[in-house]
């Protein structure tokens, strides 16, 4: 009996081919392989057990493709900085936390598949507000807390927060933290 281990944070597309006429369930198509919880897949030898494995990995992969579970970078501005500042020296804090959380867990898979050259041109940012300093580092503190990773910009020598931005998620994983946040405009 042959298995694999089978994760779900992590996508890779594979294809499966049609080897015989005795395994209709198994076509030639485009799918997907999620990694991150670990999951094993068991290769029996008779079709009815295959049948309701293959079943059950089909229910595991729809589940896991939700259209909006897409892999994606929040950045959060502060309001008052936007109001006081040169709109290009606060979008240039935006893209310096960016670019810092993104270089800070490059060896993360994630970040791997974020900015894989296959997804390079579809990348999925989502930009927000809060008013000002203190609601800035309260965020960062709550993700710290809830283990989210990500970067907290301080402008130099100032020595001032003025964005921070996590690392590439699944939407899932990451948006409960920001639902309560402005799209900055």
């Amino acid at each position: 009996m042959a298995s694999a281990v089978v994760s779900a944070a992590f996508r890779l597309p594979f294809a499966t081919r049609r080897f015989s006429n005795s395994s209709p369930r198994i076509r030639l198509q485009h799918s997907t392989i999620w990694i991150g919880h670990l999951r094993r897949i068991t290769t029996a030898s008779s079709m009815s057990q295959q049948t309701s494995e293959i079943d059950a990995s089909r229910n595991d992969e729809k589940s896991a493709e939700k259209p909006d579970d897409v892999v994606v970078q929040y950045v959060v501005l502060r309001r008052d900085l936007i109001d006081s500042w040169p709109l290009g020296s606060v979008v240039t804090q935006g893209c310096h936390a960016s670019v810092a959380a993104i270089w800070s867990f490059k060896d993360d898979p994630v970040t791997l598949q974020y900015c894989d050259p296959q997804h390079i041109d579809s990348m999925h940012k989502v930009t927000l507000e809060v008013k000002g300093e203190t609601q800035m580092m309260n965020l960062s503190e709550k993700l710290k807390s809830a283990g989210i990773s990500h970067k907290l910009w301080m402008e130099q020598p100032e020595n001032i927060p003025t964005c921070i931005a996590t690392k590439p998620y699944l939407k899932s994983q990451v948006s409960p933290f920001f639902k309560k946040l402005k799209l900055c405009k």
